[in-house]
């Protein structure tokens, strides 16, 4: 029997994110913040969906932890607080000022000894570590034609086991069209790339603006 999908119109998904749990003082001061520089806030990780990563890193063993792509913070602060006690989160942000930021959230909500910024281009920072297992979490959320680079450089460096969870893989409903642009065409590749990936388990999520789960095989 088929079951039809139920449509998420925009007072459907403000309903589910007014039911993500632990946005607290901290966090909503980061959504005020952002929201106040403008268009660019969509860059922002939705508050369900940052809570959704928290979860995911609190079901894992939460020792080291990556995020591609920090922006503000707020995503960074919701996968912190989802590590193990002894837990460390590796934040790459290309822009100084957006790492100043993140890195004053972080501090504010309690989790900066957690929080290592590096500032520069990602790619530069994730081939620079050892090629090894290293992390167990991974957030992918930066720019997108960067997306398949990334990855590659991102599965040989998770432990078994480890989750990598990549944002936007609607890229806004532009992803089943006819849109050449080069992000689009970047996430398509990627996403296509994924679900053929004999080296992980995948799962695409219809959360806020697409989310794709790859979890690296090698441990039940």
């Amino acid at each position: 029997m088929s079951i039809e999908p139920t449509s998420i119109d925009l007072k459907l998904a403000e309903y589910v994110r007014e039911h993500a749990s632990g946005r607290d003082e901290a966090l909503r001061l980061v959504e005020e913040e952002t929201a106040a520089m403008g268009s660019i806030q969509a860059m922002q990780t939705a508050p369900e969906q940052a809570a959704f990563l928290e979860m995911l890193v609190r079901l894992g063993p939460g020792r080291r932890a990556i995020e591609v792509g920090t922006f503000t913070g707020y995503g960074a602060i919701r996968i912190a607080r989802g590590l193990a006690e002894s837990g460390r989160l590796l934040c790459c942000e290309l822009d100084p000022e957006r790492a100043e930021i993140a890195r004053r959230n972080v501090d504010r909500a309690g989790v900066g000894e957690r929080v290592e910024i590096r500032i520069g281009p990602a790619i530069e920072t994730i081939r620079a570590l050892p090629e090894e297992p290293t992390f167990d979490f991974a957030y992918v959320d930066a720019d997108k034609s960067g997306y398949p680079d990334y990855y590659e450089a991102l599965v040989p460096r998770m432990n078994p086991g480890g989750l990598i969870a990549i944002d936007n893989v609607f890229m806004g409903g532009r992803i089943t069209g006819a849109d050449r642009d080069e992000g689009v065409v970047a996430v398509q590749g990627l996403n296509n790339l994924i679900v053929d990936d004999e080296r992980v388990d995948s799962v695409m999520l219809g959360m806020a603006d697409g989310l794709t789960l790859a979890r690296v095989k090698g441990q039940r």
